[in-house]
């Protein structure tokens, strides 16, 4: 399926000052990047790092001069999802986790998974199958915490967001990631476009690591699994932030948009009792 995504970015900038972006779709695996385009005005040197930890694709921009500062990012991108049976998988042992995968298991900044030891498993550690165990988190998440735009801020963990019962998608995600990893489940942070969104908006799920693949879960349940885009992944939300601020820099919109290209009718695909045993993952 093909998607056209953009995002626009504007800001006040008051002094000399560095931006860190992370707008750009991934190209992986399930994910092909047609054409992009990103467009800063007044004209300022955008610089693409090389990614050492991840596949992320940050972009920086030193930006000397004081003023307004609009950006825009356009792609058109390609996805392809996959639906697979886990009913019978084999589970993969952390002895024979691949290394780079580790580090989803540990707690993190917003995500104490230490501190939730108790409650995943006296709630999800019966389950006797991995994927059923998330998709039971998913759910569990879902009718426990209310969504409500605005509620929490940069500073709410999934620590919080269990004793507050609210949030928003930045929220639900955290606390998925941190309930898996407190029962040995490898999670991160899923950062992406999203196609049907009401309103319009960057959106944040996670994956989980299952028979060897990462696989997509969104406890909020507000955008379709395959109209999803990719962006970033991380440990948390702090390491696939939209932009990282260095300088004085104030923020004057946000804005993201995420629209099919294809002619053929979109069928979106939910976790539902209907699919409790397969999967879908991009």
């Amino acid at each position: 399926m093909r998607f056209k995504v953009s995002a626009e970015l504007g800001y006040e900038v008051k002094a000399p000052s560095t931006l860190i972006l992370n707008v750009h779709a991934l190209r992986t695996a399930h994910q092909t990047i047609i054409d992009e385009k990103l467009s800063i005005a007044p004209y300022i040197k955008a610089e693409e790092l090389p990614s050492t930890n991840s596949e992320n694709r940050f972009v920086r921009l030193d930006i000397t001069d004081t003023g307004i500062v609009n950006i825009k990012y356009e792609a058109t991108v390609d996805n392809y999802y996959e639906i697979k049976d886990y009913r019978d998988f084999q589970e993969v042992p952390v002895s024979k986790f691949d290394p780079a995968v580790l580090t989803y298991l540990n707690p993190s900044r917003y995500c104490q998974s230490d501190k939730l030891y108790r409650l995943a498993n006296n709630t999800f550690g019966q389950i006797d199958n991995t994927y059923r165990q998330v998709v039971a988190i998913t759910d569990w998440i879902h009718k426990n915490v209310e969504y409500l735009s605005g509620f929490s801020n940069s500073e709410t963990s999934a620590y919080d967001t269990v004793t507050q019962q609210a949030g928003v998608c930045r929220d639900f995600a955290h606390l998925g990631i941190a309930l898996c990893r407190a029962l040995t489940i490898p999670a991160r942070y899923f950062t992406g476009y999203a196609y049907k969104l009401v309103p319009a908006d960057f959106h944040a799920c996670f994956e989980a690591y299952i028979g060897g693949d990462w696989i997509l879960f969104d406890a909020t349940k507000l955008a379709p699994l395959n109209g999803l885009v990719k962006i970033a992944t991380g440990r948390d939300a702090a390491d696939a932030a939209i932009a990282s601020i260095f300088g004085d820099v104030l923020c004057n919109y946000v804005k993201a948009d995420c629209q099919m290209l294809d002619d053929a009718p979109f069928e979106p695909i939910y976790y539902t009792k209907s699919v409790f045993d397969g999967v879908t993952y991009l």
